[in-house]
C-alpha cells in the first residue's frame, strides 16, 4: 500500500545528488503460548542490533576522521588534479534514464610542478554513478568514470597526463567503506532463528509424551480451581464450567486463512517501509520506472481486497441480504475509508490549524475507497447467489469466471481504454503527447515541468496543485520541482483494474471450492497470462518498453506485473496454509485480520513511543532498522492480542 503509499519515506530521503562538501557540526495452550512469545522476543532481540552501530561507525574510521562527517548513503571523494588546466567534475546516476549531468564542482589547475590541486566532495552511494571530467571554460570531455561508491568510504579521483593527447582518470580507495548490510543480515538471522525455535517448540509439544504430561498438569490445575471455587465466600455463585463461553471460531471452510495471511504480508511490509525500512534505498519507492520492495505491497493489498469482495458479497447474498442493502453498505464503507484517509494524511498536531488551501485529497485509503466502491458495485450487478446450480458439463465452464460475468469485464476493459486514451492522446501544454517520463533532468532536460504527462495534468486540473503530493519520489534522482501525486486520478483507474483481477481470484475460489488442484492451476494460468502481457508491454526492460513498469503512474504494465506476482504468491500461501496446512500463517495472519486498525494506527501513532524514540546516531542503518523492526513487531503483537480478545475493527 506501499505511504505512500503516502510516500512519507520521501520526506526524510537523502538526496542522491552529490554536493560540495560543507562542514556540519501460557503452557496449557502451546500454540497460543508460542504465538504470544514470538513477537515479544522478536522485539527484544531486535534491540540487540543497536550495538552494531558502534562497530559500523568505527569500521575503517581509524584511516580517516572524515568519516565522522558523513551521513548514510554518502562517501567522500577527493578530486586531485595534476593537469595544467582547470576542470569541472559532473555526475549522473545510472538509475537516471537519459539524464543531464549535474555539476559536482570545479577543481583548479596545478599551481606549481609537483603540487597538484584538490577539492573534496560528498557523493551518493545508493546507486552506481558516472563521473565526467571536462575542461573549463571551454568544455572539452577528458574522461568518464563509472563507479559504485561504498557507504562512508573515502576515495580519490586522480587526473594525470599520460601524454600530450591523453588524460588518465583513476579512482583509488583511501579508506574502506562500511558494510551497511550487516544489520539486515543480523535481523534476518534473528527472525529465522525465532521461526526455527517456534517450529521446534511446536514439534516437541506435539509429541504424545509431552502432551500427556501437559494434559495431566492442566487437569490437576483445573481440579484445584474447582475445589477452591467451592470453598469461596458464602453467597458467591459458582458458574458452571463450560467450553462455550466464547463464540466458536469461524469455520475454516468458510474463511480461507491464506487470504488473511496474504493481506497481513502486504500490510506488515507496508508498515515497515512506511516507518523507514532501516533507511535502505530498496525499501523506498523507485524514483520513476522500475520496482523496489516498497512498490510491491500496495497493489497486493488492492488485489486481495478484490478477492475478499467476491467472497463476502457471495456469502451475504446466500444469507438472504438484498442487493440494495448491500449497495448501501458499500457506499457507507467507501465514504468512511475516504474520510479516514483524508484525516490521517493531513495531520496538524503541532503546526496549528490545518489550512484548506493545502489540504491533500488523494491518498492510500482514498484510492482503496474508490477501488472498493467501483469493484463492489460491479460485483453486486453480476454476482450469483447460488453457484451450485450451474452446469459443470457446459463447454464454457472452463472459463466461467470470465464468461459468467462478461458485463463487468466489458466495463473494466472500457475503463482501461479510457486510461490509455487519456494517457496517450490527451494534449499536455509544453509536453509531448503520450509522455510517460519524470520531467526534471530526465530526457536530457527537455521536459522539465512535464512530470507524469497527462496524469499530472489531470490532477492539477481537477484537484489543484496545492491539493496533491508536493514532494514526489521523482525529485530524488530526477530533481523534479513540480508537485505530482502517486495516488492521483488516472492511476485510480488502474487500481480498479488491479482490484478486479483480485476479484477474479475470488471467483475462482467460489466456483472451484475444495478443488485445490483446479484453483491452483487457474491461479498459475492467470499469473502466466498477465506475465506475458507485462513482457510485451515492457519489452522485458526497465525504460525501453511501450509502457514501463511505473508505480507513480500506476501504469498498465505495473498492474499486470504486480497482479502476476500476486497470483503466484497466492498460490504459495494457499497451498502451504489451506491445502497442506504446513503453516498457520502466523504472524502475518493476525494483522491481516485487523488490517484497517493496524494501518490507521501505524499512521496516527508513528511518532510515539515505542514506535519511535530518540536515537543516539541518526545516521546509522542499524539504529533505524532496530527502531523499525521493533515498531512492526509491536503492531504484530497488538494485532495478536486483539485477535485473542476477538476485537476486530470493521468499517
Amino acid at each position: 500500500m506501499g505511504k505512500r503509499n503516502i510516500n512519507k519515506n520521501n520526506r526524510e530521503a537523502t538526496s542522491v545528488a552529490p554536493v560540495k562538501k560543507v562542514q556540519e557540526s501460557e503452557m496449557a495452550n502451546p500454540k497460543k503460548y508460542s504465538m504470544l512469545c514470538c513477537p515479544v522476543i522478536a522485539s527484544l532481540i531486535a534491540i540487540c542490533v543497536a550495538p552494531l552501530k558502534a562497530e559500523l561507525s568505527s569500521f575503517g574510521l581509524s584511516q580517516s576522521k572524515q568519516h565522522l562527517n558523513l551521513k548514510m548513503d554518502e562517501a567522500f571523494l577527493t578530486v586531485i588534479n595534476e593537469l595544467d588546466t582547470e576542470v569541472a567534475v559532473s555526475w549522473v546516476s545510472q538509475r537516471c534514464y537519459q539524464c543531464l549531468y549535474q555539476q559536482l564542482g570545479v577543481v583548479p589547475a596545478v599551481t606549481s610542478p609537483g603540487q597538484p590541486s584538490s577539492e573534496e566532495f560528498i557523493v551518493s552511494t545508493q546507486h552506481e554513478i558516472t563521473l565526467q571530467v571536462n575542461t573549463t571554460p571551454v568544455s572539452l570531455d577528458l574522461c568518464s568514470v563509472p563507479f559504485h561508491f561504498g557507504e562512508q568510504g573515502n576515495y580519490s579521483l586522480w587526473l594525470k597526463n599520460i601524454n600530450n593527447s591523453a588524460v588518465n582518470c583513476s579512482i583509488v580507495t583511501d579508506a574502506d567503506p562500511v558494510n551497511s548490510y550487516i544489520p539486515l543480515l543480523v535481523a534476518f538471522l534473528v527472525f529465522a532463528g525465532l521461526g526455527l525455535l517456534t517450529a521446534l517448540g511446536r514439534a516437541i509439544l506435539a509429541l504424545d509424551l509431552v502432551r500427556s504430561v501437559l494434559f495431566r498438569i492442566g487437569g490437576t490445575m483445573e481440579t484445584e480451581r474447582l475445589i477452591n471455587s467451592e470453598l469461596g465466600s458464602p453467597g458467591r455463585m459458582v458458574m458452571p464450567v463450560t467450553d462455550n463461553i466464547l463464540p466458536p471460531p469461524p469455520n475454516p471452510s468458510k474463511r480461507l486463512r491464506s487470504l488473511d495471511t496474504f493481506r497481513g504480508i502486504s500490510l506488515i511490509i507496508m508498515v515497515f517501509v512506511n516507518y523507514g525500512g532501516g533507511r535502505y534505498w530498496f525499501f523506498r519507492h523507485e524514483s520513476w520506472n522500475g520496482l523496489t520492495v516498497a512498490d510491491l505491497v500496495f497493489p497486493w493489498f488492492v488485489f486481495i481486497m478484490g478477492t475478499s469482495i467476491a467472497l463476502s458479497i457471495n456469502s451475504m447474498l446466500r444469507s438472504g441480504s438484498s442487493r440494495t442493502s448491500l449497495l448501501k453498505k458499500v457506499v457507507w464503507r467507501s465514504l468512511q475509508l475516504f474520510i479516514i484517509g483524508v484525516l490521517i494524511i493531513n495531520p496538524n498536531y503541532c503546526q496549528g490549524f490545518l489550512s484548506w488551501d493545502n489540504l491533500r485529497i488523494p491518498g492510500v485509503l482514498q484510492r482503496l475507497a474508490w477501488s472498493y466502491f467501483v469493484v463492489a458495485c460491479l460485483d453486486l450487478l453480476v454476482a450469483r447467489a447460488h453457484l451450485d446450480i450451474l452446469p459443470t458439463d457446459a463447454w464454457w465452464y472452463s472459463c466461467i469466471e470470465v464468461l459468467l460475468y462478461w458485463p463487468a469485464w466489458i466495463f473494466v476493459l472500457l475503463l482501461e481504454i479510457l486510461w490509455l486514451c487519456l494517457t496517450f492522446l490527451l494534449p499536455v501544454p509544453g509536453c509531448p503527447t503520450g509522455y510517460l517520463g519524470p520531467g526534471g533532468i530526465g530526457d536530457m532536460g527537455m521536459y522539465v515541468n512535464c512530470t507524469g504527462g497527462a496524469a499530472g495534468l489531470v490532477d492539477r486540473w481537477l484537484l489543484g496543485e496545492n491539493h496533491i503530493y508536493q514532494t514526489p519520489s521523482a525529485r530524488v534522482i530526477y530533481a523534479t520541482h513540480i508537485p505530482y501525486d502517486p495516488e492521483g486520478v488516472l492511476g485510480s483507474i488502474n487500481s480498479i483494474v488491479m482490484a478486479f483481477l483480485g476479484l477474479q481470484a475470488g471467483k475462482i475460489i467460489l466456483h472451484y471450492r475444495d478443488l485445490h488442484s483446479s484453483i491452483i492451476s487457474r491461479f498459475l494460468i492467470w499469473g502466466l497470462f498477465l506475465g506475458i502481457i507485462s513482457a510485451v508491454l515492457t519489452k522485458c526492460s526497465t525504460d525501453h518498453g511501450f509502457i514501463p513498469v511505473n508505480k507513480n503512474l500506476w501504469s498498465l504494465s505495473y498492474v499486470t506485473t504486480l497482479a502476476c506476482f500476486a497470483y503466484v504468491l497466492l498460490v504459495v500461501v494457499y497451498y502451504t496454509i489451506d491445502v497442506k496446512k504446513w503453516w498457520s500463517g502466523a504472524p502475518f495472519f493476525y494483522p491481516g485480520m485487523n488490517s484497517i486498525l493496524v494501518y490507521v494506527g501505524h499512521e496516527v501513532f508513528e511518532d510515539y513511543f515505542p514506535f519511535r524514540w530518540r536515537m543516539a546516531n541518526t545516521q546509522s542503518h542499524a539504529e533505524h532498522l532496530t527502531q523499525n523492526v521493533v515498531a512492526v513487531s509491536c503492531w504484530v503483537l497488538i494485532s495478536y492480542v486483539l485477535y485473542r480478545k476477538k476485537i476486530f475493527w470493521k468499517i
